[in-house]
């Protein structure tokens, strides 16, 4: 089964097979939220739910959500003493204000960045905080441009395939700030990410996160824009045979105003 998010579609178990590093590198956001017992807590854009699990080990009350049904399936399942729902974060609300929101790896997705950030804020109660990591300003910029150059080149691209939101620090600070919150500490590094599977890892990658791109093609056009793409980005991605690819992670925490 897979969920169209758009035309993105996800594979959960695959998802936890190959792209593991996305739970794996958003530990130290945990440490960021250092959530606390009887907290309630929403997991926004939660997956399969291993930080929900990482989180509620505090004794807080986690409560993820996520636009897939298949990751929120699939985290019921690893996790049935946990509460999970299907939800558009870009919408979602919440009778009970929460504690604090905690998201890693989801706000990009979310394209409708005023909306999410005024649903974050209406979801949390007065002083209550916001920890997120996301991709930032320049994420994956080998590779959007390379999927860009190389659909253009074949008369198969449209802007509208793009399904991230990459902002810089400025640009998501003013963003949440105008709906209420307080930036407290924010930051925007560059995290070069090894992908698993060895030369078979940006393959991987693109049929994991690029289906935005991919899935508007036939299966002959898909497989020439994999490997055009796979060898446009090549010699920058790839070192010692592994595909490193040029992540940049902002990670913010802010706070409501009361």
């Amino acid at each position: 089964m897979t969920i169209h998010h758009g035309q993105q579609q996800w594979d959960a178990r695959n998802y936890d097979r190959s792209m593991s590093f996305v739970s794996g590198f958003g530990q130290e956001a945990v440490q960021w939220l250092n959530p606390q017992a009887g907290e309630r807590i929403i997991d926004w854009g939660c997956g399969t739910g291993d930080l929900s699990a990482k989180i509620a080990e505090s004794g807080a009350k986690i409560h993820g959500i996520d636009f897939s049904q298949e990751m929120i399936q699939e985290a019921m399942t690893k996790y049935p003493h946990l509460s999970f729902e299907q939800a558009d974060g870009q919408h979602w609300s919440t009778i009970e204000p929460a504690d604090a929101i905690f998201s890693n790896a989801a706000l990009h997705w979310m394209k409708d960045a005023p909306s999410t950030a005024r649903a974050m804020a209406n979801a949390l109660r007065p002083d209550g905080r916001l920890v997120a990591e996301f991709g930032g300003k320049g994420n994956v910029a080998s590779i959007s441009t390379a999927l860009k150059d190389v659909m253009t080149a074949h008369g198969w691209y449209e802007e509208s395939m793009n399904p991230w939101y990459f902002p810089s620090i400025g640009e998501y600070a003013s963003l949440i700030e105008q709906v209420g919150f307080r930036v407290m500490q924010a930051i925007h590094f560059d995290r070069p990410t090894i992908l698993q599977d060895g030369e078979q890892g940006m393959e991987n990658w693109l049929d994991t996160f690029a289906g935005s791109y991919l899935n508007h093609l036939t299966k002959e056009q898909r497989t020439i824009v994999v490997q055009e793409v796979i060898e446009q980005t090549r010699p920058q991605c790839m070192e010692d045979g592994q595909w490193v690819v040029d992540y940049c992670r902002i990670r913010i925490y802010a706070v409501r105003n009361g």
